[in-house]
């Protein structure tokens, strides 16, 4: 049996695996987090899937009782049983404890209904949250249902150090990457991150409408010259983005204000626009306010997991 566990993060990426699984006529288990007591690695509703092979993708833990869930869950596809594990307090497996205290039940299901896999693959696809209903075995019977919204996206303008560091740490947090720049060597350094070809700016007066904005989305200005932003936040604040911000200081981002203000966008949008971006201020090397920007950015993104 194979060892393997891909941590991935994203429900979006478990499920579009066991749609790819689903094609191929493999079997696998779905694994889901159904209730958390105490402190826990996963949000409840998490998914992870375990192949027919015993490769693993997602994770339940922070790796402390993963190839346990992997072992039962493959155990469960040779047997054709649905099975609802607990761990923690209260649990049969005495000797494997949750460093995190508390207790973790996990959902072990070796024949998932692939039509509402898909449907909620085909939604998180389009942008659109999704919801998905898991019902526990006897004794238990408990039905549950979880919405998962659709994966972050991040959408970068700018050119340098800031620009190419953001980038690359929005990438590693598992955002969605579109980039658009005026400078030729930014975009062939940064191209592998995106998730689309990046949009080569022109004129600082090109208006470049930003269609892949959306509620989940955030989109960030980088510049120093800062004449590339006016037509820039004026596209981004005609969005439904919760997260429009520019880099710069103070005194910069009262120009900024101004000039938005005489291109004719309203205070009430001006309100929405975040600057000077960064949860550490006056800082000076570039993945430093790489990451104290993209930190303000997850405190303000819709994300997560909720029950239905």
């Amino acid at each position: 049996m194979s060892e393997d566990i891909a941590y991935v993060e994203h429900p979006s990426d478990v499920l579009a695996h066991a749609v790819a699984l689903g094609a191929q006529g493999r079997g696998f288990a779905l694994i889901t987090s159904v209730a958390i007591e105490g402190g826990a690695a996963r949000e409840v509703g998490s998914l992870a899937l375990v192949e027919e092979g015993g490769a693993m993708v997602g994770y339940l833990s922070n790796g402390c009782i993963d190839k346990d869930i992997q072992h039962h869950a493959s155990e469960a596809l040779q047997r054709g049983e649905k099975r609802l594990i607990r761990y923690g307090e209260g649990s049969q497996f005495l000797d494997l404890k949750l460093p995190c205290g508390g207790a973790l039940e996990v959902l072990i299901d070796p024949a998932p209904d692939m039509a509402a896999l898909a449907a909620a693959d085909a939604a998180l696809a389009a942008r659109q949250p999704a919801t998905l209903t898991f019902e526990t075995p006897a004794p238990d019977e408990r039905s549950l249902a979880f919405t998962y919204a659709p994966k972050m996206r991040l959408v970068l303008a700018g050119r340098g150090a800031v620009f190419r560091a953001t980038a690359q740490v929005g990438k590693s947090a598992g955002f969605q990457i579109y980039l658009l720049s005026p400078d030729a060597d930014d975009i062939a350094a940064t191209a592998a991150l995106c998730d689309q070809p990046p949009t080569h700016l022109t004129s600082p007066g090109q208006f470049v409408p930003i269609s892949v904005l959306d509620e989940y989305s955030a989109f960030l200005t980088l510049f120093h010259d800062h004449d590339w932003e006016p037509e820039l936040l004026r596209a981004a604040l005609e969005t439904r983005s919760p997260f429009i911000g520019s880099l710069g200081s103070q005194r910069t981002h009262g120009a900024r204000l101004a000039r938005l203000a005489a291109l004719g966008v309203a205070s009430d949008e001006l309100d929405r626009l975040r600057g000077p971006i960064g949860l550490v201020p006056s800082l000076r090397e570039a993945p430093l306010i790489a990451l104290s920007a993209m930190a303000e950015v997850v405190a303000a993104l819709p994300t997560g997991i909720r029950a239905a």
